[in-house]
């Protein structure tokens, strides 16, 4: 996220290696000019309300629980970005 800098993230909780708590905390704490503070949905199959609460918690603005309509997940991505503009 250094050298692209996305609109809006969408992003697995559970991943290989790294989770997914683990990348928002670091593109959510880089520089602004870094990627920092990129707005963020969790597609994840955590689906219940403590997954929502961590995941809003660490920086995610949207938690989708799979499976997810795609349509959803647009719906999703728009809402995200009307409120930046």
């Amino acid at each position: 996220m250094k050298e692209w800098k996305p609109e809006v993230l969408i992003s697995d909780i559970g991943m290989p290696e790294e989770d997914g708590y683990e990348l928002i905390r670091k593109g959510a704490c880089a520089p602004l000019k870094q990627g920092g503070q990129v707005l963020a949905v969790a597609l994840t199959a955590y689906a219940r309300q403590e997954d929502r609460e961590r995941a809003l918690s660490s920086g995610y603005q949207v938690h989708v629980p799979k499976p997810v309509e795609p349509n959803e997940l647009v719906i999703s991505v728009a809402s995200l970005t009307d409120k930046k503009e």
